[in-house]
């Protein structure tokens, strides 16, 4: 067979196949006239299938020669013909705003593109009623009418206004003087592995978090296929990877291996040193689980009861009413799940305020538990009740976007030393931190007035918890003196190994700044680059657990078959509307959409 041309093969549209197969460049794909279709690889083979099998019958209508050029000329002067009326129509500046703010509003609810018809048709049903006394009310139902809201419009609006999204953080990441990374990986309903990429930057004086992008992983996810795939991504997008600070992950061995993790390929890829972070509240989760030995024992009990309780729909029912007839303030008891922070702890606060009636339940059903009435694993219990409360509190003061590397620190550092304080205030039997405790050794005491508890055993066990606590949280006690930086400048004294992370920044300059504190103030420039390293640098990955939270609710069991386009897309979220057009450029249409402050700008 003859070689074909390259040009006829290859790459390159052809002007004969507008006359021949009904085709017309368009974006850089080859689209079919009569069905609006795209041809991405733009080869003569594909045109011609495409045209023989989908549109046999404008073939044999048309044969080859002067009667299908005159069809195929007729069908490209209506499609210019329709162009130009929607370009008419883009200037129009009310139907376009309102139709990127309604799909902003479909958007931001994480409903399905499709709503945007049922919306037009709610805003006409509406409209018809609220402005029955109107005399121009056809005037506003015609603009209701005309306004463009089916699926396909929400969708191109949507990801026009990610596009430009992307564009302007990825521009203002590049102005910023350095920008650290969250990452985690997760799976979603349909199998497939997401790789959540957060950034934290500063932007003149504003301090940004937010999403860059969620990037599939269709195969394995060890951690050289997360590193090809963030690398992809920031080649793509033309990252600054030599401002790159610091990375926070989970953890996970795929992230934190010493030869094949993420953030090692990452350190020898840039042939320097980045800061890595364990996740602050991952680790605090784990100390926080407490679940070792006797005080296990107590939670694997509990764990028991309720899932006979919970999980059996007729004794769920007949507890139910049973809370109901003495009059407890809760409805029921709740299923513990590991992997949820906060889980462990609002399951025994709610134990605790029904342990009454869950006794008299096991009672009704002739299941015995005798532990339920023991003074010793009772206070074991309420210890864990006071002990998990305690911990949840830190934990919920630790979540949040904008938490800087040191206020978590902070945080973690100050319960250590309220760790210390739990010791010492059970060792003395005041029980003050211990509420559950206290009022159960009083009720005790008032019936058996020479009852005695084991306090030193719970001291044991806060003291437990506090080696455990300082067995973890390394990275961020071995650099305790750059995160204090910020706030202390003039008592720190960093050395080359602590400013060796922060590009632009030499330990010359650096000294000679700390020693002349006063006397300098036009050398704060080197000041101000540390203090926005040590601010943009992330301490946990809640961000990334909160995406996944949301990505959860758009890809659903009834919504799984998105695109990782319309996916990306659908992650925008803003707390406010779109600004309507000003009155004064109605006729101008709209360049560009750029997010400043969690808000979207039309700019005209």
């Amino acid at each position: 067979m003859a070689k074909r041309k390259k040009d006829d093969e290859y790459r390159t549209f052809q002007d004969e196949w507008t006359e021949e197969f009904a085709f017309v460049e368009r974006a850089g794909s080859a689209v079919c006239l009569i069905c609006n279709d795209k041809i991405a690889s733009m080869k003569r083979s594909n045109v011609k299938r495409h045209f023989d099998t989908r549109h046999a019958t404008f073939a044999s209508k048309y044969p080859a020669g002067d009667s299908r050029k005159k069809a195929c000329q007729e069908l490209l002067s209506r499609v210019q013909a329709t162009q130009q009326h929607l370009r008419v129509w883009t200037r129009q500046g009310d139907y376009n705003s309102a139709s990127f703010a309604g799909s902003l509003a479909i958007v931001r609810n994480g409903k399905p593109f499709t709503d945007g018809e049922y919306a037009k048709t709610f805003m006409l049903d509406v409209a018809n009623e609220l402005f029955d006394d109107l005399p121009n009310k056809d005037k506003i139902i015609k603009r209701i009418q005309d306004m463009p809201l089916s699926a396909r419009t929400v969708h191109d609006r949507t990801v026009m206004m990610a596009t430009q999204v992307e564009e302007t953080q990825v521009k203002d990441i590049n102005a910023a003087p350095f920008f650290s990374l969250a990452l985690d990986e997760s799976t979603d309903v349909s199998h497939l592995s997401q790789f959540s990429v957060i950034a934290r930057y500063a932007a003149g004086d504003t301090l940004r978090e937010e999403s860059l992008a969620v990037l599939p992983i269709k195969g394995s996810t060890r951690g050289e296929d997360l590193f090809k795939s963030f690398m992809e991504f920031a080649r793509e997008k033309n990252l600054p990877m030599d401002k790159l600070l610091s990375v926070c992950t989970d953890g996970a061995p795929c992230m934190v291996g010493k030869n094949k993790g993420f953030v090692a390929l990452l350190r020898e890829h840039e042939s320097r040193p980045i800061l890595s972070f364990h996740c602050i509240l991952h680790q605090e989760a784990l100390c926080a689980q407490m679940c070792d030995g006797q005080l296990g024992e107590v939670m694997s009990l509990v764990v028991r009861v309720i899932n006979f309780i919970v999980a059996r729909a007729l004794n769920d029912r007949q507890f139910k009413t049973l809370l109901d007839e003495v009059g407890n303030n809760y409805h029921g008891l709740l299923l513990h799940s590991n992997v949820r922070w906060l889980s462990r702890g609002k399951v025994l606060s709610r134990f605790a305020a029904c342990l009454n009636e869950i006794r008299t339940f096991l009672e009704m059903k002739g299941i015995e538990h005798p532990e339920l009435a023991e003074t010793e694993w009772l206070l074991k219990f309420y210890y864990l009740v006071d002990m998990t409360e305690h911990l949840n509190q830190l934990n919920v003061k630790m979540q949040g976007i904008g938490n800087t590397v040191l206020s978590l620190q902070h945080a973690v550092f100050a319960f250590e030393n309220k760790l210390e304080l739990f010791i010492m205030d059970l060792e003395t039997g005041r029980l003050l931190h211990f509420e559950k405790v206290r009022q159960f050794k009083d009720a005790c005491t008032a019936s058996e007035p020479t009852k005695n508890f084991d306090l030193k055993q719970l001291a044991g066990f806060t003291s437990s918890l506090l080696q455990s606590f300082k067995a973890r949280f390394g990275e961020f006690r071995e650099h305790t003196r750059l995160f204090k930086f910020i706030t202390h400048p003039n008592e720190c004294s960093l050395n080359a190994d602590d400013l060796s992370y922060i590009p632009a920044v030499s330990v010359r300059d650096f000294e000679l700044i700390i020693q002349t504190w006063n006397a300098l103030p036009v050398t704060y420039d080197t000041l101000k680059r540390v203090s926005i390293a040590v601010l943009t640098m992330f301490g946990s990955t809640y961000s990334c657990e909160q995406s996944f939270s949301h990505l959860k609710n758009i890809k659903s069991n009834l919504r799984s078959r998105l695109t990782d386009e319309s996916l990306n897309a659908l992650f925008l979220k803003t707390s406010e509307k779109l600004n309507k057009w000003r009155k004064k450029n109605n006729n101008c249409r709209p360049k560009l959409i750029s997010r400043r402050n969690d808000q979207f700008e039309i700019c005209l």
